[in-house]
């Protein structure tokens, strides 16, 4: 009964592959047509089913900017990018994006270690720095059992030498695994996707208006109560919107 049951689940899954492959592949083709409602409405379907990729968030983000859709242009490039990190061609059409927004938010300085902190951690994803780490690892193992098994001395110097280099660059790859996905866990994106959305200095109808953001912008989550987020923006403002107005980027 168990392996009836694990045959019908694969033959399920690659059911499912198959159906997402055939609409990916609609989708391009009504995109290359210009038929980007159409693109737009088959890639969402394969969203629908559970399926997550940079390719499929990037295709998005350029069907909206097509129709000059700014929020969820903006909202798929940045999607993309959360699973792609520092790919050119995410980045350089987001910033196509990001020129139709209307809010001109100067970015709080950072100080040079913060710089350094940041393009370290965040040249790859906490998850493929654990496949490096993974890959250091086998790479110490195998020289290490040729350290064992190399006859001359200065095979077996240099087989040391570089297992000691492999181990220790698996243990840093761990560790920047570990910073990158407490950053993920802690930072909570989202993008504006009213037109106009005002941010008030408490979590109500009546407090008074602080500022106010458009479509696209780029904010950060920091806590949510009765309906409102208390959000902060790249300058360091802060303050209470309906959590209706935006969309968070880590939802999958």
């Amino acid at each position: 009964m168990k392996s009836v049951l694990t045959f019908l689940f694969i033959l399920l899954s690659f059911t499912v592959q198959s159906q997402n492959d055939a609409l990916f592949k609609d989708a391009t083709d009504a995109y290359n047509a210009g038929n980007y409602n159409k693109a737009i409405e088959n890639y969402l379907e394969i969203v629908k089913a559970g399926q997550h990729s940079p390719e499929l968030y990037f295709n998005l983000g350029n069907s909206y900017y097509k129709l000059n859709q700014v929020a969820p242009s903006i909202y798929y490039f940045e999607k993309a990018l959360l699973l792609k990190p520092n790919d050119p061609e995410i980045k350089n059409n987001l910033a196509y994006a990001q020129n139709m927004t209307l809010d001109a938010i100067e970015l709080m300085p950072e100080t040079g270690l913060s710089k350094i902190y940041q393009e370290i951690t965040g040249f790859l994803s906490f998850d493929q720095w654990g496949y490096v780490a993974i890959v250091f690892m086998i790479l110490f193992v195998l020289l290490y059992i040729g350290f064992y098994y190399l006859k001359y001395a200065t095979q077996k110097r240099i087989a040391f030498i570089t297992s000691i280099v492999s181990l220790l660059l698996a243990v840093v790859s761990v560790v920047l695994a570990f910073l990158q996905y407490a950053d993920f866990q802690t930072d909570q994106p989202a993008i504006v996707f009213d037109s106009e959305a005002k941010v008030t200095s408490e979590p109500n109808k009546r407090s008074q208006v602080v500022f106010t953001l458009h479509e696209g912008t780029k904010l950060n989550v920091l806590e949510e109560l009765d309906g409102y987020k208390k959000i902060r923006i790249a300058d360091g403002q802060t303050g209470w919107l309906s959590s209706e107005s935006i969309k968070l980027l880590k939802d999958f």
